[in-house]
């Protein structure tokens, strides 16, 4: 039996899936995975920095996340490549130099690990397809984790694994054009404004409008890239001009916007 075309993705009703807005919970991930598309390659373990390892027993047993480059660890279970699309990813920024996911404790992410193995050793037919995404499944389950622990040190993963600065942060991600005022976004936290200034420059390091400009910076270079012209950027986020915007530009990314623009 000859491969042939499978669908692209499943389609569900609405009503499988909770509203966005019902629990942020579910939405901290979201306009960062879709803004930074994730890609997971197998590769050699030289090449990697996504490995599984095995446990005691010879089962997975751990995950390793290098995200600034390439990791060593002996004989894994799986090596795999991950990269993001795009510039200046402030989720793997906020991430430490090594991460650790213990898949003894997520028994759903220790049997796609065993799938992958079970892919690789058998060789057939789309294997290599299959182990990429459920390589992109071990990563989001990876960062799920990290979220959840939350992080020692300021920056994007303390405030996300926040319950009331990750609804501010969630929102900023998911409306970058919006004209935010501190006052908006500490009712978003359901936090009084001197509560919530004082809260999210201690967990992620930077202001809130400071961290909101970043944003729309960040998201307003891969628009340039795209094409996009530098007039509607400046005003898909909420600049009074074209002129402010490229100052803006400038003093973040230290070149003009149309030295960035495709075409």
């Amino acid at each position: 039996m000859s491969c042939s075309a499978l669908s692209q993705g499943l389609v569900f009703g609405k009503s499988e899936f909770p509203d966005r807005g019902s629990d942020t919970r579910m939405d901290r991930l979201t306009a960062l995975m879709e803004r930074f598309q994730l890609r997971v390659e197998a590769a050699a373990p030289e090449d990697a920095n996504l490995l599984a390892l095995a446990g005691a027993d010879g089962t997975p047993g751990e995950l390793l996340f290098y995200p600034a480059g390439t990791g060593r660890a002996g004989d894994p279970l799986f090596a795999a490549r991950v990269s993001w699309s795009g510039e200046s990813n402030p989720f793997l920024a906020a991430l430490p130099e090594v991460v650790r996911f213990d898949l003894s404790a997520d028994p759903e992410a220790r049997a796609v690990v065993e799938l992958i193995r079970v892919e690789v050793a058998a060789r057939r037919c789309g294997a290599q397809s299959v182990v990429n995404r459920l390589g992109e499944v071990l990563m989001v389950r990876l960062l799920r984790d990290q979220i959840a622990q939350g992080a020692t040190r300021p920056g994007l993963l303390a405030g996300l694994a926040d319950p009331r600065l990750s609804r501010a942060i969630v929102a900023i991600h998911d409306h970058p054009g919006r004209v935010w005022s501190n006052g908006d976004l500490a009712a978003e936290a359901g936090l009084s404004l001197s509560r919530f200034a004082e809260l999210f420059a201690a967990q992620v390091g930077e202001t809130p409008m400071g961290y909101l400009r970043r944003w729309r910076l960040i998201l307003a270079a891969q628009d340039l890239g795209r094409g996009d012209r530098v007039d509607r950027v400046a005003r898909r986020y909420a600049y009074g001009s074209p002129e402010a915007f490229a100052r803006a530009f400038r003093r973040a990314h230290g070149v003009a916007p149309m030295s960035l623009r495709a075409g």
